[in-house]
């Protein structure tokens, strides 16, 4: 299997168990300034790859190019991961109410169930339950994609939760971009992300946080909300997971529905029975394909249609 482009970048980058929490505090106290990149940019700032890598447009696109070539060689597309509400739920220690008490336990007495999902992570002050299912997702979604996180949280907590989801850094590689990295304020955008835009998908809970160019990439997953502040924040009428003392079906959940669709869209676009070349298609299409299809718990959303 060939190397990309991007794995030969992000090679030389973060090494996460090497990451010093004096480092951290560092990437914190001094946030990186968010640019408002327009159409008119001469050049385009990777600094989740290296804090001083900034690429000309004609230089990223070529980057772009031989990546996404690779990529197809090796029969692989790529697919960008929203964090919060989709791979996880994280809520900080002065929300946790008291019916949430019993999550602060000794690990070896909580319930089986929450041994191996539940997380204290004192550098970000929150504790982190990990999805229902999202092990296998992203052992198998990784045999059809590459795999990317982008989440509106900052470094610091993006590092941190990639750790939880990736603890031999096998899936991600150090392709993570949070919003000190993004070049739009308050949106995300594919600008950063090494892929052509005719082969990425993006998952996520939200619609309104992508630019609007976007969106026809865009698989959105119902929200997971395991802890009850996280029903609080958006408004929803009923007791969380933490209340109730349960969680989504591992098997039958949305993660284990979203996998079928991205293995789906990966079978549609490497149909052998096609017969222009694999640089000529377009995944958005492929999505458009299926748009009218429904899978429980998953939805697919384009520009100029969304599906209630």
């Amino acid at each position: 299997m060939s190397t990309t482009i991007a794995e030969e970048l992000f090679a030389s980058f973060v090494d996460f168990e090497q990451v010093e929490e004096d480092q951290y505090i560092d990437l914190k106290r001094n946030k990186r300034r968010k640019l408002e990149v327009s159409k008119s940019s001469s050049s385009l700032e990777l600094r989740y790859i290296h804090k001083n890598l900034s690429l000309a447009k004609n230089e990223m696109d070529r980057l772009r190019d031989e990546n996404s070539k690779k990529l197809l060689r090796d029969r692989k597309l790529s697919l960008v991961l929203d964090l919060d509400h989709t791979l996880l739920n994280s809520a900080g220690f002065s929300v946790i109410t008291g019916e949430e008490e019993y999550l602060n336990c000794e690990r070896d007495v909580l319930p089986e169930y929450l041994k191996s999902s539940l997380f204290r992570v004192d550098l970000t002050k929150t504790l982190t339950k990990l999805r229902p299912y999202v092990n296998t997702f992203l052992k198998e979604a990784s045999k059809l994609y590459e795999l990317h996180i982008y989440t509106m949280g900052d470094f610091l907590y993006a590092l941190e939760m990639a750790k939880l989801l990736d603890p031999e850094n096998i899936y991600f590689n150090s392709r993570i971009v949070s919003r000190d990295d993004s070049t739009r304020m308050f949106e995300k955008s594919l600008d950063v992300v090494l892929g052509k835009e005719n082969a990425i998908v993006i998952l996520d809970d939200s619609e309104l946080v992508w630019c609007k160019e976007h969106k026809e990439n865009l698989i959105v997953i119902e929200r997971y909300h395991f802890f009850a502040n996280s029903c609080k924040q958006f408004g929803v009428d009923h007791k969380s997971h933490s209340q109730l003392k349960s969680d989504e079906n591992e098997s039958k959940g949305a993660l284990a529905n979203s996998l079928k669709i991205l293995q789906q869209i990966h079978t549609l676009f490497f149909d052998l029975g096609q017969k222009d070349s694999l640089e000529d298609r377009d995944l958005r299409k492929v999505l458009k394909s299926v748009q009218k299809e429904v899978v429980k718990g998953c939805k697919v959303v384009f520009s100029d249609e969304i599906s209630d």
